[in-house]
This record gives structure tokens, C-alpha cells and sequence, in this order.
């Protein structure tokens, strides 16, 4: 029955993306948005719902562990695992509107609640700003779409608007594709949970790993997918959307909700927020380099989420090799990536400067 579940919740994921990704990207054509705005909000946040929901459950239940680490591991899944996989089967094109605004805003999104994390807890008035955060990016950023449109394009999409039944069936199509995804997500991490709590896995790492790529197992497909129909904003938008939804909406409710706000261990504010703030900081120079995530990028950051979680499976056994590990990661793999990195943004903007 197992098997069974989860071949059939696989299945769920891939029907379930593809159903998601059409609707959406005809959605964004109703309502004259950019495909790219959609990917940002409507699939990011659609998405986002099994963190929220798995969150939101664990904070009421007093497992705020699972909660933190959810939303922190998934951010980390999301950039490194997903735009990895999506950039190894195509190169995504990044607009110039992530680079200038929604990535900077991921930063430091970031970074702040790294500073709220440091008294060692998330309380409602934390909450509160972050839930008030997203309401204000998901009007900044329609208003802003729907002003980037010409007058010739409005009056173009005005005479061949959709009527009204198309909306309501593109609308149909990406509610259809959530529950999809939710539904075949939540089976596989039911399972997962399950035989890591079995072998004596602790909350956070389950909450890092299992739990945090299995909610984000819709934004992977969804992005895969879009990627490959040639959706490449929806893709990438999916991220960074996922992301922001991840920190303001999901952490930010959980904060709300959780009984005396959410504790945060001194060991998440001491380097796995550090590292969801580098990874963070570290698309901006990756986008940056000629507005393409290429396919050895996507490598690099495929190799990364490897390497980040093979520390936590030597950290939390104290595995005899954890000190040479980290101190390879640290001292030599980091560095030379960072060299590599800033090399590229140095050649494209001198490429840029002479042309």
C-alpha cells in the first residue's frame, strides 16, 4: 500500500504540474499580467500551501522545530535543488525585475528575520510584520505589472480579451493543479516523516530535509515543467516567489499562531539562517552574470544542496568525517566558487561596458 501511495502520489505531482503550469501561464494572458507575476504569486504562493499547512500544524502543536526548519530548508531546497535541476535541462532566462527588485527583496527578507531570530524567538508582533510584508509585495508587484503594460498592448488584449468562461476555466486549471500537488506531496512526506522519526531522526533535521523537500516537491515539478514547456518566468518566478511566500506568509503566520510565539534554537541562528541568507545573497550574482542561469550554475548549485546535506546527516551522527568536510567546504569549495562567481559578473560587465 505504500508503494501504491506513493507511485500514485507521483503521479498526482506530474499531472498536477502540468495542469498548474498551463492554467497559469493562460491565466496570465486574462488578466494581462506577465507570466512572470504569475509565477510570483499565484503558482509561488499555490505551491507554498503544504509549508503553510505544514507549519501552521506543527507551531499549534508545540513543534516548532519542524516549523523553522521547514521554512528554512525549504528556501534552501528551493535555489539550490530546484533552480539547479531546472537550469541542467534548460538554461532560464532571469528578468531584469528579479535582479533589480524581487531578489534584493529575498536578501533582505532574509537577513531580517535573522535579526529577529537573535533574542531567540518569533513572536506575533514579528508575525505581524511579516504577514503585512506580503500584503504590501503582492499589490506592489500587480500594480507595478499592470502599469508596465502599454496603452497599444492594453487596447491590443482589450479586443481580444478572454471572456468571462475563460477565465473561470484557466482559474479551474490551476486550483485543480494545487490540489493535485498538494495531495501527492503530502503522501510521499507522511511516509518520509515516518521512517525518519523511526530511526531516531531529530525534529529539526526532519524539518531541514524530509519535511522541507517533501512540501517543496510542487514548486520542483512545477518549475521542471514549466521549464521545460519553455515557461522559463514561470520557472524561475516559482523560486524566488516560493521564497518570499516561504519567510513573510508561512513563517509569518506560524508566528502568529504558535503559543507564545516560536523559540529558535541557537544552533538555526547560528548557521542554518546564515546559510539560507548566503544562498539567498548568492543568486544575486548568479542571475547577474548575463541574466542566464546556465546549465553549469545549475550544477554548482545542485552540488551545493548535496554537499549542504551531507552535513547534516555527519553533524547530527557526528560522523567522523564532519571536521574534514567542513573545513574543505569552508576553507577551499567556497572560496573557489565565490572566485569563480565573481570572474563571471566581472567578464559580462565588462562585456557590457564595451558594447
Amino acid at each position: 500500500m505504500t508503494v501504491v501511495l506513493f507511485v500514485v502520489g507521483l503521479l498526482l505531482l506530474i499531472v498536477g504540474a502540468e495542469v498548474l503550469v498551463r492554467g497559469a501561464s493562460r491565466l496570465a494572458a486574462v488578466f494581462r499580467v506577465s507570466p512572470l507575476v504569475i509565477g510570483l504569486t499565484v503558482v509561488a504562493f499555490g505551491t507554498s500551501s503544504p509549508e503553510l499547512a505544514v507549519s501552521i500544524q506543527a507551531a499549534t502543536l508545540g513543534q516548532a522545530s519542524i516549523a523553522v526548519g521547514n521554512v528554512i530548508g525549504s528556501n534552501i531546497f528551493n535555489v539550490l535543488f530546484i533552480l539547479g535541476c531546472s537550469a541542467l535541462i534548460v538554461p532560464l532566462i532571469v528578468s531584469q525585475q528579479l535582479i533589480r527588485f524581487d531578489v534584493p527583496l529575498m536578501i533582505a527578507l532574509s537577513f531580517v528575520v535573522l535579526l529577529m531570530a537573535m533574542d531567540g524567538i518569533l513572536g506575533a508582533f514579528d508575525g505581524s510584520l511579516l504577514v503585512l510584508g506580503l500584503i504590501c509585495y503582492i499589490a506592489f508587484v500587480f500594480v507595478q505589472s499592470r502599469k508596465a503594460q502599454s496603452e497599444e498592448q492594453v487596447e491590443e488584449n482589450s479586443a481580444d480579451a478572454p471572456e468571462k468562461s475563460s477565465w473561470i476555466k484557466n482559474l479551474g486549471m490551476v486550483a485543480l493543479g494545487l490540489a493535485m500537488l498538494v495531495v501527492g506531496s503530502d503522501w510521499l512526506v507522511d511516509g518520509a516523516v515516518a521512517l525518519a522519526t523511526h530511526f531516531g531522526v531529530s525534529q529539526l533535521i526532519i524539518g531541514l530535509t524530509i519535511v522541507a523537500a517533501g512540501t517543496s516537491l510542487p514548486e520542483v515539478v512545477t518549475s521542471i515543467v514549466a521549464a521545460i514547456h519553455g515557461e522559463r518566468d514561470i520557472a524561475v518566478g516559482n523560486v524566488v516567489g516560493s521564497n518570499l511566500f516561504n519567510i513573510m506568509g508561512v513563517l509569518g503566520v506560524a508566528s502568529l499562531v504558535a503559543p507564545g510565539g516560536i523559540d529558535i534554537p541557537a544552533s538555526v541562528v547560528s548557521f542554518d539562517l546564515l546559510v539560507m541568507l548566503a544562498v539567498a545573497i548568492a543568486c544575486l550574482p548568479i542571475f547577474f552574470s548575463g541574466g542566464i542561469i546556465s546549465r553549469k550554475e545549475g550544477a554548482l548549485l545542485l552540488a551545493y544542496y548535496v554537499a549542504y546535506t551531507l552535513y547534516l546527516v555527519f553533524a547530527s551522527t557526528q560522523h567522523a568525517l564532519l571536521g574534514a568536510f567542513s573545513s574543505t567546504m569552508l576553507y577551499i569549495v567556497i572560496p573557489i566558487s565565490v572566485l569563480a562567481i565573481g570572474v563571471s559578473v566581472m567578464q559580462d560587465y565588462r562585456h557590457k561596458s564595451q558594447a
